[in-house]
């Protein structure tokens, strides 16, 4: 079964771990290591000979132009993760229609192919954000990748559906939550910082269980995470830095496994397989 890897296109130092001690103000000043890491990732998959879906910032997207070109020449899909990485919770409906906007005409002309897809930053649609999904669709989207239906400290929605739904009972917008094991009744994370930090057997069981289930898996990651050499944030959190730092090193020989023991794809092409 076809199952969707995706690659969310953001700094490291734009990740919501840090948001309360690196102002965005600063991020110009800061070192850029989005492209080179990204450019990582793409030739790790052209040697594995997969292809993906990469949720890339706006931000990053003005920046770094022919990054998103090099994404697309390589065959893969190029989708919106937002302008900022601002939580779609802290958003009025009326500033999320602005940030899709402006996300997606830079994306586009960057990229010179139609954006369908969108992911939420810190997959920050949930029950505070009834409106999300319908704005989402007046905007056109095709799908959403921005549900983790599970609890957890920064983000959740235990009480979303597991695998791909439509949210509206009158658009065809599909949204694909990212795949969580179950395990006697409690969900458990497979992606980003939960594949760095746990054994990879518990996200070879996760993909393994919804497609038993007859279900794609949904798999994520950053650029960020296969970079050992990154700068250090001293004055963030301890919890934070330990999520983030910890086994960046082991990432990449990880991720290489792991694309190798499942049928992995663009997530458009997970979408058009669905019933």
């Amino acid at each position: 079964m076809l199952n969707g890897l995706s690659v969310d296109v953001e700094d490291w130092f734009q990740v919501g771990a840090f948001e309360t001690v690196i102002d965005k103000a600063d991020w110009p000043r800061l070192e850029s290591r989005v492209e080179r890491n990204t450019d990582a990732v793409l030739a790790l998959f052209t040697d594995r000979s997969v292809h993906a879906t990469f949720f890339t910032l706006g931000w990053v997207a003005e920046r770094c132009p022919a990054l998103v070109r090099r994404i697309v020449a390589a065959g893969h899909e190029i989708a919106s993760h937002g302008w900022d990485h601002q939580r779609v919770f802290t958003m009025t409906p009326g500033a999320f229609r602005d940030d899709l906007r402006r996300t997606r005409e830079v994306i586009e002309q960057a990229a010179g192919v139609a954006v369908t897809g969108y992911r939420a930053p810190s997959f920050s649609i949930d029950a505070r954000t009834p409106w999300a999904h319908p704005v989402l669709a007046e905007a056109g989207y095709t799908y959403s990748s921005s549900v983790a239906p599970l609890a957890h400290d920064h983000y959740g929605w235990r009480e979303a559906p597991r695998f791909a739904f439509r949210p509206l009972a009158d658009a065809g917008l599909v949204e694909l939550p990212v795949t969580v094991a179950e395990l006697a009744g409690r969900r458990m994370a497979t992606g980003g910082g939960f594949f760095r930090l746990f054994p990879a057997a518990l996200t070879d069981f996760a993909v393994r269980q919804v497609n038993h289930a007859a279900h794609p898996a949904v798999f994520y990651f950053h650029p960020w995470e296969i970079d050992p050499d990154q700068p250090r944030v001293a004055s963030a959190p301890l919890k934070s830095r330990l999520r983030h730092y910890s086994r960046l090193g082991a990432m990449a020989g990880k991720l290489r496994g792991l694309v190798g023991r499942h049928e992995w794809g663009r997530i458009d092409a997970v979408v058009a397989a669905l019933p």
